[in-house]
């Protein structure tokens, strides 16, 4: 049985393997990096106040899902002229309330809808609902750092209140301009993955849509969206949390938990990467090691996503349905891994090669059975979905895992032995049973 102990050791160490592996521009694709957010980098502009409320409203049904979005905080309206009349001038303050008040107007007619599958809603101004919202909190940021600037005290002046989506609690209100701005980075990035999810959606003519770009380009322009969302989040984790006292921490809505931002952040990055391997998948330049090293690297984003969620109190439709599309997420992950791992031990010419690659073929095929479950789950999950056509990485991999595996078992048994195949069945269960904890160290 040494073949067993060499096959441990290999299925612990073929995503550490791939590390190795060069991936040039020739290649193609761009590095997956995380991005460093600068507040000074955004810019200003007054906007007319207005006036509404927000109140927290779950839809039945979402339609077709490629991004989980949890839902919008939306913003409740904040009188800034009594506690910082004494302090800032007439104009700053009218300033900040006329920027502030404009996001709660636009959020609470865009929350409704951020969720749905629906084509774009166009503005008299060209733009679109998201877009202009997300421009509206790069204006007001700028003015709003300058309440918590070298510790100021306004940042204890003003009861800031934002409306949940995850947490039991409908509302948290905090007398802390570091929670506005830990609220408004945490929004930024909900409307980054809204566009994301509109962008990998499929355009019909029924629709009455007519793209601009193309279903290719809508997909490359998703990643560097995914890219912002996650240093958004990755600058309230890094630069933020640590601005908050540990009481206040401990009172953050379960929408805004350290564990649920890093899980969201990880899953932008788990799906640039899934694009990125969609994009390998179609190039003739792409090699056998390069997919496995993308596949590896999604696997290592949605587990970390999995370890940072899966133990928080999200108790609600919402949280219920986070944390199906993570794990959702991270068996197809798996799928794909050992897939392209099984192709590679392939192209070995030893029968323990062949063996193996049979075992890593078949542990993926039952991964891809798995994911489909889970998919049922999150779908079915309130608020209902739906998945759109299958399109990428998962189109290719749903065909080719179950042709692949079979043609690789037949041809396997016919060459070899029934003893040694015995012994290649058991690797496929010995792989199979511990993948949960052998993915953990990828």
């Amino acid at each position: 049985m040494q073949g067993v102990g060499e096959a441990s050791k290999l299925r612990l160490s073929f995503c550490k393997q791939d590390k190795r592996v060069p991936v040039t521009a020739s290649e193609m694709l761009p590095p997956i990096r995380r991005i460093s957010y600068k507040f000074q980098d955004m810019g200003c502009l007054v906007s007319t106040p207005q006036d509404t409320g927000g109140y927290r409203k779950r839809p039945g049904n979402v339609g077709e899902v490629a991004v989980f979005v949890p839902g919008l905080r939306i913003p409740k309206p904040v009188d800034f002229s009594q506690p910082l009349g004494d302090s800032l001038s007439k104009s700053l303050v009218e300033r900040l309330s006329a920027l502030r008040t404009r996001i709660v107007v636009m959020a609470a007619q865009e929350a409704p809808t951020a969720t749905k599958s629906r084509k774009r809603t166009a503005t008299q101004h060209g733009g679109s609902t998201l877009s202009d919202l997300q421009q509206a909190l790069e204006d007001y940021l700028p003015v709003l750092l300058g309440l918590v600037k070298d510790g100021s005290h306004l940042q204890h002046k003003v009861q800031f209140v934002w409306v949940n989506q995850e947490d039991d609690a409908e509302e948290t209100a905090m007398p802390n301009a570091w929670y506005e701005v830990l609220s408004v980075l945490h929004l930024m990035a909900m409307l980054s993955l809204s566009q994301a999810n509109l962008l990998l959606l499929p355009k019909t003519a029924g629709d009455g849509y007519q793209p601009k770009v193309s279903e290719a380009e809508s997909r490359r322009m998703s990643i560097d969206v995914f890219l912002r969302a996650a240093g958004y989040l990755d600058c309230a984790l890094r630069h933020v949390f640590p601005q908050l006292p540990p009481e206040l921490r401990r009172d953050l809505p379960v929408d805004l938990a350290e564990g649920v931002l890093r899980a969201l952040s990880l899953q932008a990055l788990g799906q640039g990467v899934d694009i990125q391997l969609g994009m390998a998948i179609d190039s003739a330049k792409a090699t056998l090691a390069v997919k496995r090293r993308l596949a590896c690297e999604m696997v290592k984003y949605w587990h970390q996503a999995q370890e940072n969620i899966m133990h928080l109190p999200l108790a609600n439709g919402w949280g219920e349905k986070h944390q199906l599309f993570v794990k959702w997420k991270y068996v197809e992950a798996k799928a794909a891994a050992y897939y392209y791992h099984g192709l590679i031990l392939d192209e070995g010419n030893t029968e323990k090669s062949h063996g193996m690659a049979v075992a890593a073929l078949q542990a993926a095929e039952e991964f891809l059975k798995e994911s489909k479950k889970v998919c049922e789950a999150f779908n079915t999950s309130p608020p209902i979905s739906r998945n759109p056509p299958l399109w990428g990485t998962m189109k290719y991999l749903s065909e080719k895992i179950p042709k692949d595996t079979s043609s690789k078992v037949r041809i396997n048994r016919d060459l070899y032995t029934s003893e040694n195949w015995g012994i290649f069945q058991l690797l496929h269960f010995i792989l199979f049973d511990e993948a949960l904890h052998v993915m953990a160290i990828f």
